[in-house]
């Protein structure tokens, strides 16, 4: 079976998220919020990446206000918004994997070189965060899945008490799984992938997205 628009999201976000952590120090390109844990850290311990993981909160903020004002002009002039974002994602992971593989690798993540291939790979989750939630907002969370989680288990505990038919746990808490699962392939395809090619790995991330732009789903989507 073909996997869902949603489902190709929410494994881009743990492939892209986990190779983001592992080339750039421990930066949350995806899960931004992730940073300010991670900026404790690197106070306490004295690591590198200090900078970086301060400079990723304004970054994926203008980032989502530009796109959501670009996906609403775009819907303005009836031309198909998720698709046309989309390729803008795809054109910003494929910067960012040029920039990385060309640049990389970096051992301090706030030297110019890896803020800018980080800051890239920022605005392309942004990206994708705001035109999930704009034009597929039925779909579970493509870049953070600890709700999605505490839902599914939520579904669980109603269906092993017993619930009707009908009632939207059933199918919730399949599309549910299926996220979670998407996402977690994703980090694990992406751990591997780093230790065999290193940054190379970046450039699936790209192909992708190119493949969700071309699903037909995603010029149907309001």
């Amino acid at each position: 079976m073909r996997p869902s628009l949603a489902q190709i999201l929410s494994f881009v976000g743990g492939y892209v998220d986990t190779l983001g952590f592992l080339a750039l120090q421990g930066l949350f390109t995806a899960h931004v919020t992730g940073n300010f844990v991670t900026f404790g850290a690197a106070m306490v311990h004295g690591a590198t990446g200090a900078w970086a993981k301060l400079l990723v909160l304004p970054v994926f903020c203008v980032a989502v206000l530009l796109t959501r004002l670009a996906s609403r002009r775009l819907d303005e002039t009836g031309r198909p918004a998720l698709r046309v974002l989309l390729a803008a994602q795809c054109t910003f992971l494929f910067l960012g994997a040029v920039l990385a593989v060309a640049l990389g690798p970096f051992a301090d993540a706030d030297r110019p070189a890896a803020l800018l291939t980080g800051m890239v790979l920022v605005a392309a989750m942004a990206v994708q965060n705001a035109a999930h939630r704009a034009h597929l907002p039925e779909a579970p969370p493509s870049t953070l899945m600890t709700g999605t989680t505490t839902q599914i288990m939520i579904d669980l505990a109603d269906l092993l008490r017993g619930v009707p038919t009908e009632h939207a746990a059933r199918s919730r808490i399949a599309r549910m799984s299926a996220a979670v699962a998407a996402f977690a392939l994703g980090c694990g395809l992406a751990a591997l992938l780093y230790y065999l090619v290193g940054l190379a790995a970046l450039a699936l991330a790209p192909a992708l997205i190119l493949v969700a732009a071309t699903d037909p789903a995603s010029a149907k989507a309001t």
